[in-house]
């Protein structure tokens, strides 16, 4: 245990007072403290300390939080306030907290119809504990309304991940920046306490420097004697799919298996489910509810794995978690030790798998997105904003961001006191600001260091443990002896033929919905286009389909090296034709509830989009597809000299305006769409993103004549 500022005096009988208390919250009267456990507590509540923990996962940090609860409510203070970044780690808290007899209560977006009664329990002093997310500190009427209640009161405030307040953090927020200026509008006799297990010196310094003068900063060993670590090359998506088909059911316990995108969860389960698995996937676009519920199934031991992305991460407990599989490696060391931390918190051994792909590199890259846009970004949201207040959907109208970007965008503009969310929207505070193009450069290449640190840990010959608590500059890492380069590999490596033929196939499965757009943007008549509301039956897409994702398993390294930037125009490759005929097939069969074709018929012709970068690859798919389903090939739509390439930044808004104009049917197009009588056609597509290009197209397509039209892409992004 180190200390950054040397040995402080125990307040007289705290340290019974305080075991006394830890005694009853866990129930057993042999309970004693882990190393610095009561260090932290005497901070708090004795001296009022602003204290920093960085410990590993499992050694009982919420224990420190809980205990000063209880002590400093009966001394007469306040309600703790906790900030907890996630649904899932906040749901925990407030489980554990119950089983321990603390009364802690939560106000996040998912739970909005209870706070009423969460506001009558504390008007009654009926809360030990307040648990709130991040975000509830950008909302206005949060902020005006129960925000300074809330720290006239609190007793103690608690950030948890506390990494999350730092640039350098693996998983950087801006919502977290706020907590700097709300700990300055806190009484100095108010303690407060962040806690996190995955921070290097630099992520240290940086939270130290957010909480403000004379932080006390307790730091414990990281290693986990619980996990045993590994790392199983094998040479492809088809052969980590076929290794997890034969063992998963060999590994202890139930666990989780991350992937690093949402269709690689999503594919994944569905293989291991149809081998009789029982799995869950569990990404971002998981509804809440179905989330608690794969997390009240993997708890209870219910299911053998859920099949998740980082959506999954940080504070989910399950002490008896006996394994953690990667298919694909995260970015960092720190996020990946973060991610592995779920196993063994309260187990004597867990297993930690990381299958790395040949495709994590692209897929890094193709996620890698700044902290923030670039200056000239900021500066247009800030001139938008100099003429008034406006709402997120009228912002977006005016500056060429999308949404998430602007989300971003604006609440970094928001913690650095250039901007601020008001009732409806957003406002400049007239407050100077300006682009620190630096210290983003200094991210960047943060960010670009992790990434070869982690090929690194898959590379080492020495302790994989030591390797990854060295990275988080522990001065205590050490060999672990139980690793694959330690102890020698503790895992299978054979793969069975059969069940590699059955990965093969599921990687195989051409298709992917392309969902038709049903609204057109808000605000379009700023930008000069006639549009608004519901796009009108008579002009809307069918849905469509693509071969695949650009992040899929299966075709998703073919498509991300054909849409590579340096990959040079031509035809379907021969590797991806028989997988486009299969999609066809697929979809002519009904390859979904809406039936053959999606329910439009069967297509009587072919029509190309006309792409400015790749019309060679267009031209070939289209033609061949033509070919294969013995249909006519109409012909492409033209570009009109007021098309603009590469469409590819902006919001949906500017990326409608810079499409509109760009597209026409000419005299011989119509012609031929006019002798098929208003039967369905194909538009066919490289690679689809927006939609909005297709969208326009196929609507002049049907005010042409056309009946449905169904696009049909080699890749979708995302």
């Amino acid at each position: 245990m180190t200390f950054s500022d040397g040995k402080v005096t125990v307040q007289d009988g705290l340290r019974e007072r305080a075991l006394d208390v830890l005694r009853k919250l866990v129930g057993r009267d042999d309970a004693a403290f882990h190393p610095g456990q009561f260090e932290a507590i005497e901070a708090l509540v004795a001296h009022r300390r602003r204290t920093l923990v960085v410990q590993r996962t499992g050694w009982g940090k919420s224990a420190v939080y809980f205990v000063a609860s209880l002590l400093l409510r009966s001394q007469g203070a306040g309600p703790t306030l906790i900030v907890s970044p996630l649904l899932a780690l906040m749901r925990d808290q407030v489980e554990a907290a119950a089983r321990a007899g603390v009364r802690a209560v939560a106000i996040n977006s998912a739970n909005r119809l209870e706070w009423d009664e969460v506001h009558a329990a504390l008007a009654a002093d009926a809360a030990d504990v307040v648990l709130i997310s991040p975000e509830r500190l950008t909302n206005p009427s949060f902020r005006a309304e129960h925000l300074p209640e809330l720290l006239a009161r609190t007793g103690l405030l608690v950030v948890d991940e506390a990494h999350c307040i730092s640039d350098w953090g693996h998983d950087f927020r801006p919502d977290y920046r706020r907590i700097a200026a709300l700990i300055g509008e806190l009484p100095a006799s108010v303690p407060v306490l962040a806690t996190t297990a995955t921070a290097n010196a630099r992520v240290v310094a940086d939270v130290e420097e957010q909480l403000g003068a004379g932080v006390l900063t307790l730091r414990g060993p990281l290693g986990r004697d619980s996990l045993r670590l590994g790392v199983l090359r094998l040479p492809d998506s088809r052969s980590r799919l076929a290794w997890l088909l034969q063992h998963l059911g060999d590994l202890p316990g139930s666990g989780i298996i991350y992937t690093l995108t949402v269709s690689a969860a999503e594919d994944t389960a569905r293989l291991l489910a149809d081998a009789g698995y029982r799995v869950l996937a569990y990404t971002g676009k998981t509804d809440t509810a179905e989330r608690e519920e794969a997390e009240r199934l993997l708890k209870g031991n219910e299911v053998k794995a859920l099949v998740a992305t980082s959506a999954l991460g940080m504070g989910f407990d399950k002490p008896d978690l006996g394994f953690v599989v990667h298919l694909g490696a995260p970015s960092s060391p720190v996020a990946y030790y973060q991610q592995v931390g779920r196993a063994g918190r309260g187990a004597a051994h867990a297993d930690v798998l990381l299958l790395p792909g040949a495709e994590d590199r692209d897929i890094w890259r193709y996620f890698a997105t700044a902290s923030m846009p670039d200056s000239a970004k900021a500066r247009s949201v800030l001139d938008a904003l100099a003429g008034g207040p406006l709402s997120t959907v009228a912002l977006e109208s005016l500056v060429e961001l999308r949404r998430t970007q602007l989300d971003l965008l604006l609440k970094v503009l928001a913690v650095d006191g250039a901007v601020e969310r008001v009732g409806g929207g957003w406002q400049a505070t007239g407050a100077p600001w300006a682009y620190d193009d630096e210290r983003y450069r200094r991210i960047a290449a943060a960010r670009d260091a992790e990434q070869e640190a982690m090929v690194e840990y898959e590379e080492t010959r020495g302790c994989r443990m030591e390797f990854v608590t060295a990275q988080l500059d522990d001065d205590t890492a050490a060999p672990c002896g139980r690793c694959d380069n330690c102890a020698g590999p503790w895992f299978p490596r054979d793969v069975d033929p059969g069940l590699l033929e059955r990965a093969g196939e599921q990687l195989r499965h051409a298709g992917v919905p392309i969902e038709p757009r049903a609204q057109w943007p808000s605000g379009m008549d700023k930008l000069g286009i006639p549009v608004k509301g519901r796009i009108a039956a008579g002009e809307l897409l069918a849905e469509g389909r693509a071969l695949a994702r650009l992040t899929d398993l299966g075709y998703g390294g073919a498509l991300r090296e054909l849409f590579a930037a340096s990959a040079p125009d031509g035809d379907v490759p021969p590797g991806l034709r028989p997988a486009v005929v299969q999609l066809l097939a697929g979809w002519a069969r009904g390859d979904s509830a809406a039936g053959p074709w999606s329910g439009a018929g069967r297509p009587a012709g072919v029509v190309a989009m006309p792409s400015a970068t790749r019309p060679r690859l267009v031209d070939s798919l289209a033609r061949g597809i033509a070919s294969a389903g013995q249909l006519p090939y109409l012909g492409a739509l033209s570009r009109t000299p007021a098309a603009r390439a590469g469409q590819a930044g902006g919001n949906s808004a500017f990326r409608l305006a810079g499409v509109w104009p760009a597209f026409d049917v000419d005299a011989g197009l119509a012609a031929a769409l006019a002798s098929l009588g208003g039967a369905p056609v194909l538009l066919v597509d490289d690679l689809v993103d927006s939609r909005w290009s297709l969208t326009v197209a196929g609507r002049l397509l049907r005010l042409a004549g056309a009946g449905p039209v169904l696009p049909l892409a080699l890749a979708q992004a995302g």
